[in-house]
């Protein structure tokens, strides 16, 4: 099967903010940008969870007014892995999954057995030691743009927050009334960058899965959201949507429970990712023999990799030192609609229908609306 690669330094969710801020009149120095973007005194950047490139594609008739900007858009990538966590913190620094070090959905914290869920961050981890770098709203801000993050109340200061928006102001705004009338406050000021994120397009889907009545129902909604965004701003603010990644059904004769295949444990001392993106951390020595076992077991059903050889290809961009032991010692990349399961580590996954995490273009291609 043929993977879809990151466009790190082109079109990828690592590029947005960048080429926001050029667009702003305030280029972020050191940053290549390959997407042309409006000049505009302001911008607001949307981005809608789970909301695939080819998604938005084949169920258009849901979405009459966000199929009408793809003509004028463009078609971007989600990092290494397809996964929310990576996927805002690649948007708010601006960097590519190897720096910015949000791996994926769960991954072991460096000289442990243990693994932080990026996502809850469920275990006692600095979030400014663990992303150190300055996030691209910070810059931002400090470049005299008024930045401001407009998300569910939950989210204030949670790690992924800390570690992913830090520098912009944070406004609550738990329903779509209060987000929008947030997002035209905060964009009357000039220049100014005003992000807003909505999750519930990828919760349905996870639950439900994508083409449910229900998963149908609430792409029609958060279309409305954004035709009401867009009539509410000044013409002269941009309006961007994006998405952080696809999703794929995977049902349940396509899963396979690592937990009762012989084998499949032998070697792995910690199993972390997700279904669709597994990171295997090994046992001393047993890098080979695990490579060989899984891909053996899983046949062209997925691509399984070392992690030197996952990086070789690009999958994280270019990787600091400190983020390596983070990254499994094997990569397992899902094909098709498999997911790989783990009764035992994650038992809630085998209750989604909708997963992601893979380089399957249905996960990787996002879009990348100008309205």
């Amino acid at each position: 099967m043929t993977l879809t690669p990151p466009a790190y330094g082109d079109r990828s969710l690592a590029d947005v903010i960048p080429s926001v801020a050029r667009a702003l009149g305030a280029d972020l120095e050191g940053h290549p940008v390959g997407l042309e973007l409006p000049t505009a005194p302001s911008y607001v950047v949307f981005l809608v969870d789970g909301l695939g490139a080819e998604l938005l594609e084949r169920y258009s008739h849901s979405a009459p007014y966000l199929a009408s900007l793809v003509a004028g858009g463009a078609t971007g990538t989600a990092g290494v892995p397809s996964t929310t966590a990576t996927s805002l913190t690649s948007l708010g620094t601006g960097l590519a999954p190897g720096a910015h070090g949000l791996v994926g959905f769960t991954a072991r914290i460096p000289g442990t057995d243990q693994l932080l869920n990026h996502l809850s961050w469920d275990r006692p981890v600095d979030p400014l030691d663990w992303q150190p770098h300055p996030t691209a709203f910070s810059r931002l801000a400090r470049a005299g743009v008024h930045v401001t993050s407009v998300n569910k109340r939950d989210f204030a200061g949670s790690g992924l927050t800390v570690a992913s928006q830090r520098g912009a102001t944070y406004v609550g705004a738990d329903r779509v009334g209060e987000r929008i009338a947030a997002t035209v406050s905060a964009s009357a000021h000039h220049p100014s960058l005003t992000y807003v994120y909505d999750s519930d397009l990828d919760w349905t889907g996870h639950k439900f899965g994508v083409a449910s009545t229900q998963w149908l129902q609430q792409l029609a909604m958060v279309d409305a959201e954004a035709e009401q965004m867009r009539e509410a701003l000044p013409a002269s603010t941009r309006l961007l949507v994006v998405a952080d990644h696809g999703m794929v059904d995977s049902p349940r004769e396509a899963r396979i429970d690592v937990d009762e295949v012989d084998g499949m444990r032998d070697g792995v001392s910690l199993l972390g990712g997700e279904a669709r993106f597994r990171h295997l951390y090994c046992a001393s020595g047993a890098v080979d023999d695990v490579v060989a076992t899984w891909g053996e077991v899983l046949g062209d059903r997925a691509t399984v990799l070392t992690r030197e050889a996952a990086i070789g290809r690009g999958w994280f961009g270019a990787v600091d030192h400190g983020v390596l032991p983070r990254l499994g010692d094997v990569m397992v990349a899902c094909h098709d609609d498999l997911g790989v399961m783990s009764s035992r580590d994650f038992a809630y996954e085998d209750t989604l229908v909708g997963l992601h995490g893979s380089l399957t273009s249905t996960e990787m291609l996002i879009p990348i609306l100008v309205g």
